[in-house]
């Protein structure tokens, strides 16, 4: 059973070391965590830390003032060894002191190994599936209406106004949920960045952006592209 470490960096339990608990862990402030915080702002059940598919998973229990990584508020989410957990007024660290330190080498090693970087070149094919162009062919012509609300249904399938958006893969193991909301998350925080200094002419019809910032959606276009070709040709991922 896989176990995991976890050290208390912030809030009234600062300096407590939560050390080889075995997986699942729950985490909260009631007595029945595994890791139980003294935070009044840390939910009763606040978050879950499983292992899934050769990955730690940390999903979110609906807690009330949620789960953060790094800095961003996750729902569910991979983690590596030096990440940091934000709960309540709780930050957490996670890993051993040698899981840290081996992950921090691995990372020097691999950016000495790869100066200037081909990360796009050797995006690994995690999904396999089978091309959906034909199929939702429709969806491309798509106008998105910002007037128009995203709603959902009880099956999870997500409108815009009247039509329905393409769907999201069904019963995903929590290692397939977590890699999926991470790469959703990188294009929508840089699709924010690229946008946010955004201006718009008096009379509204126009906006105007920067070329650093149209030429931060076209590389987000890039390496979306390389995302679609990876997972409906697997085998050519690499072309």
């Amino acid at each position: 059973m896989p176990l995991v470490t976890f050290r208390v960096l912030e809030g009234i339990d600062k300096g407590r070391v939560f050390r080889d608990l075995p997986t699942p862990v729950t985490v909260g402030r009631e007595e029945g965590n595994m890791l139980r915080l003294n935070d009044e702002r840390v939910s009763r059940f606040h978050a879950k830390v499983q292992y899934d598919n050769n990955e730690v998973i940390l999903t979110d229990l609906e807690s009330t003032n949620g789960t953060r990584v790094n800095g961003n508020v996750v729902q569910i989410r991979r983690l590596r060894p030096g990440d940091r957990i934000g709960l309540g007024r709780s930050l957490l660290l996670f890993g051993s002191e040698q899981e840290i330190r081996d992950r921090a080498e691995a990372l020097e090693s691999l950016s000495t190994a790869s100066p200037g970087g081909a990360a796009v070149n050797s995006l690994p094919a995690t999904v396999h599936a089978h091309t959906l162009a034909a199929q939702f062919d429709h969806d491309q012509h798509l106008e998105l209406n910002p007037r128009e609300k995203v709603t959902q249904t009880d099956d999870g399938t997500l409108f815009l106004g009247s039509r329905p958006l393409p769907p999201l893969p069904q019963k995903m193991t929590p290692s397939q949920a977590a890699r999926l909301a991470e790469l959703l998350d990188f294009l929508h925080r840089h699709l924010t960045h690229a946008t946010e200094n955004m201006q718009a002419e008096e009379n509204a019809t126009q906006v105007t952006l920067t070329f650093g910032d149209w030429q931060r959606i076209l590389a987000l276009q890039m390496v979306l592209a390389r995302y679609v070709r990876a997972v409906a040709e697997p085998e050519a991922a690499d072309e």
